[in-house]
C-alpha cells in the first residue's frame, strides 16, 4: 500500500475550471479503490468551503507560510478520500473562478497565493503540519505546485515526487521582484532551478526538481520536447526525457456514460443506440433549433481560445452552416469569439446554437445528443471530451495532436470493419482540413450502416481510469527508486 499525498489547485467537484480538476476529483479516489492510502490537498477557496459540507480544523500555524493558516479536513465528495483545504484566507477567500478576478485578468497576487500553498504542501509532505502522517510520494500537478518538488529537494528525508504537466502553456511566470518577496532560498534563483531568462518560474520547479515527469498522453510527452510545443523548456525536457513519460488520462465513467447518467433525458448503451434520438431531440430543443430527424447534429464544448480552435470552427462557418447540418457550441473564452459566434447565431437561428459559458447540464446533453462532436484543438496535452464522446456514441472529429492523436482512429473503410476505426481525424489545424473532415464525416452519416458501425466502435473502446492508475503506480515506484536527497541548490 502506497501513501499517497495529491496536491492540485483544483479539485472536482469542489473547484474545477478544466481538466486538471477532472483528474484531480478521479484518480485519487480510483487509487483509493485499489487500496492505498491517498489523500488530497487544495486551496480553501470560498466556494470550497461552502460546498465542503463540514470541515473539521485539524491545523493552525504552518512553517514556512507567513501568513495566518489553518487546514481543514473533510472528504472528497461521494468518497473516503480525506481532503485538506489550506485556508489562508489573504490569499484564498475570494469567490468565482480560482485564478481570474472579475474582469477576466489573472488574480495580480498569484504568485504570492500558490507560494502558500506550495509551503503548506511542503510542511504537509514533511509532517510538520501536526496532521500525523507522512507521504511515500508527493504528486504535484501544473505550475500551481511547482515550488513543492523544489523545496522538498532540499530535504535530506523526504518523500519522492511526481510531478505532471498538464498544460505546458501555463507556466507560473513572475518577476524577479516577485521572488524575493516569496519567502524561498535564494539558491533557487539559478537558471538550473527556478529562474527562467530574468523571470521566477513556477514550474521549472517541478521540471527540474521532481524525480519523475509525466504529461496527460504519450504524444504530448513527445510534443513538449519540440520547439513548438515546449515554450522554450523543450531543452529541459529532453535533458530529462529519461524521467518523462506520458499516461493518457482517463474517463470517468461514473458520470460520463450514456447507461447511467443521470443528467441526460434519456439514457442508453450500445445494445439501446436507437434511443439517443430521444436526446438529440432534446438537446435541440435547449437550443431552440428545429426537428429535423435526418440532419447530422455537430457539438462542441470548450473554452473559446485558439489552442481550442475555435478561430479554425468560425473560418468554416459560412461552408459549414451551407451544409445540411445544425451546431451547438457552449463555451467562454475570449471576448471576440463569443461575440462572433453570438452573432451568427442571431443570423442562423436554425442552424447554429451557442451558449456562452459552461453549464454541466448542457455539456452532458451535447455529448448524448449530438452525432458528431467538434474538437480542432491545435494541441491538446489529453482531452477528455473526445472520450466522453466515444463512449456516448458521439463520432470525434479532431486535430491529429497530443492526446487527441492517441485516442481516436481516423475513419478508413478496412479501420470501420475492422473495429479500430472511431473517428474523424485531421492532420493540419486549418479550416480547410477541418471542412474537409466534416465533410468526411457528415458523408459517413449519410451510409446507416457503417455510420452504426463506427459509433459502436467508439462505445466499446475503455478508457477508464485504472488502467491509468496502473501506469501511476509505476510511476510512483520509479520515482522512490531515483530519489535523491539533500541536493545542493
Amino acid at each position: 500500500m502506497k501513501k499517497i499525498l495529491f496536491a492540485a489547485s483544483e479539485v472536482y467537484p469542489l473547484m474545477k475550471t478544466g481538466g486538471l480538476g477532472d483528474v484531480a476529483g478521479t484518480l485519487p479516489i480510483t487509487l483509493r479503490n485499489m487500496r492505498h492510502d491517498v489523500r488530497v490537498v487544495m486551496p480553501a477557496y470560498r466556494d470550497v468551503l461552502k460546498n465542503a459540507g463540514q470541515p473539521k480544523l485539524v491545523a493552525t500555524g504552518l512553517p514556512g507560510v507567513i501568513t495566518p493558516t489553518r487546514i481543514w479536513e473533510t472528504k472528497l465528495p461521494g468518497s473516503t478520500v480525506k481532503t485538506w483545504l489550506v485556508d489562508s484566507p489573504e490569499h484564498f477567500d475570494r469567490s468565482g473562478h480560482p485564478y481570474c478576478g472579475p474582469d477576466g485578468n489573472d488574480w495580480p497576487d498569484n504568485a504570492d497565493r500558490y507560494a502558500a500553498f506550495c509551503h503548506a504542501v511542503t510542511a504537509i509532505a514533511l509532517d510538520r503540519a501536526g496532521l500525523a502522517w507522512t507521504p511515500d510520494i508527493v504528486h504535484c500537478n501544473d505550475w500551481q505546485t511547482g515550488l513543492v518538488p523544489a523545496l522538498l529537494a532540499t530535504e535530506t528525508a523526504r518523500p519522492a515526487t511526481v510531478f505532471t504537466i498538464h498544460n505546458l502553456a501555463y507556466q507560473g511566470l513572475f518577476s524577479w521582484p516577485t521572488f524575493q518577496r516569496l519567502n524561498l532560498p535564494a539558491s533557487l534563483w539559478s537558471f538550473d532551478a527556478i529562474e527562467f531568462f530574468g523571470r521566477l518560474s513556477f514550474i521549472k520547479g517541478g521540471l527540474v526538481f521532481a524525480d519523475m515527469l509525466n504529461t496527460v498522453s504519450p504524444t504530448y510527452a513527445e510534443e513538449i520536447c519540440t520547439p513548438q510545443y515546449g515554450y522554450g523548456l523543450e531543452g529541459l525536457l529532453v535533458a530529462r526525457k529519461n524521467e518523462l513519460t506520458g499516461i493518457l488520462n482517463g474517463a470517468d465513467y461514473s458520470a460520463w456514460d450514456p447507461a447511467n447518467d443521470v443528467l441526460i433525458k434519456q439514457r442508453y448503451d450500445v445494445g439501446t443506440l436507437h434511443k439517443k434520438a430521444i436526446d438529440k431531440d432534446e438537446l435541440r430543443r435547449k437550443f431552440g433549433l428545429p426537428a429535423a430527424a435526418d440532419t447530422p447534429l455537430i457539438g462542441f464544448v470548450g473554452r473559446l481560445v485558439e489552442q481550442k480552435g475555435i478561430d479554425l470552427l468560425l473560418a468554416a462557418m459560412p461552408q459549414l452552416l451551407a451544409m445540411d447540418i445544425q451546431i451547438v457550441i457552449l463555451g467562454s473564452g475570449e471576448a471576440r469569439f463569443e461575440e462572433a459566434l453570438s452573432l451568427i447565431a442571431q443570423q442562423q437561428p436554425d442552424r447554429l446554437g451557442v451558449r456562452i459559458g459552461y453549464n454541466e447540464q448542457l455539456a452532458h446533453d451535447i455529448e448524448a445528443g449530438a452525432d458528431m462532436f467538434c474538437m480542432p484543438s491545435r494541441f491538446e496535452p489529453c482531452g477528455l471530451n473526445q472520450l466522453y464522446s466515444l463512449r456516448y456514441g458521439t463520432v470525434p472529429i479532431v486535430h491529429r495532436t497530443g492526446g487527441l492523436a492517441d485516442t481516436v482512429t481516423d475513419a478508413t473503410d478496412d479501420g470501420i470493419t475492422s473495429g479500430a476505426a472511431t473517428g474523424f481525424v485531421f492532420d493540419t489545424p486549418d479550416a480547410a482540413a477541418l471542412l474537409d473532415a466534416i465533410r468526411r464525416a457528415i458523408a459517413q452519416y449519410r451510409q446507416p450502416h457503417s455510420w452504426q458501425k463506427l459509433v459502436r466502435n467508439g462505445m466499446h473502446k475503455d478508457f477508464s481510469w485504472k488502467r491509468s492508475a496502473i501506469q501511476y503506480l509505476a510511476l510512483y515506484k520509479r520515482a522512490e527508486q531515483t530519489r535523491t536527497t539533500g541536493a545542493d541548490i
